[in-house]
This record gives structure tokens, sequence and C-alpha cells, in this order.
């Protein structure tokens, strides 16, 4: 998404809003990437992703990502696979939301976003 259609402020870039379950391993003008990690029980403040992203999942469960309001956008437990660990997956920029880890196991992940796209 471009500079010129991203309309939520700096402040909540996950980095920011969120630090305690994202940090910064490496950044430059092409790529950001971040390594996350999200406890059980655990939910992140809301926050957004301004860039689309390869994720490798070092571990991963079941989780529930809400919008700013706290409505429900996924709900992993509804159906479908999830994802195994040691897989990539491509995410697009995410506006404002909270992701809550419901799985008894830690999710950890390397988000690889591109600046450029």
């Amino acid at each position: 998404m471009d500079k010129e259609r991203w309309t939520w402020p700096e402040s909540l870039d996950a980095l920011e809003a969120a630090p305690e379950s994202h940090r910064l391993l490496f950044e430059n003008d092409v790529v950001r990437v971040l390594e996350v990690s999200i406890g059980p029980d655990h939910t992140t403040p809301v926050h957004t992703h301004r860039w689309p992203a390869v994720l490798y999942l070092l571990s991963f469960g079941h989780s529930v990502r809400r919008d700013a309001d706290g409505n429900v956008l996924v709900d992993t437990r509804d159906g479908g696979s999830l994802p195994e660990s040691g897989s990539a997956i491509w995410i697009d920029p995410l506006p404002p939301h909270s992701l809550q880890n419901v799985d008894t196991s830690e999710i950890h992940l390397v988000a690889l976003e591109l600046k450029s796209a």
C-alpha cells in the first residue's frame, strides 16, 4: 500500500504500538525484518503493518485477529488447517488490528516486510 493511501498514524506501527511482541531485526529502504513473539493467552495492543510481508513461521498456533473496535476478523479455530511451523506465508498490509494467541504455545515468526511492494 503506497504512502499516499496509508491513513493510519505512525504511532500504530507495530514497533511503536506493540513493542513487547515486535522486535526490529533489520531495516533499509527496501525491507524491514521483524521478529514477532506472542505468548499463550496474550493479546497484542492494536497496531498496523504498513507493508505486505512474507512470514516465516517458527512456531504457530490458533489465534484470533480483531479490528480496532474489537470485532473478530479471523478466528483460526473456525475451521481449515493451520500453516505448519517451518513454512512461509504471504500477508497483505494490515490496518489496525490486535492478535490474540488462543493456543498453548508461543506464536513466533519472522516477518520480511517489503517496503517497495
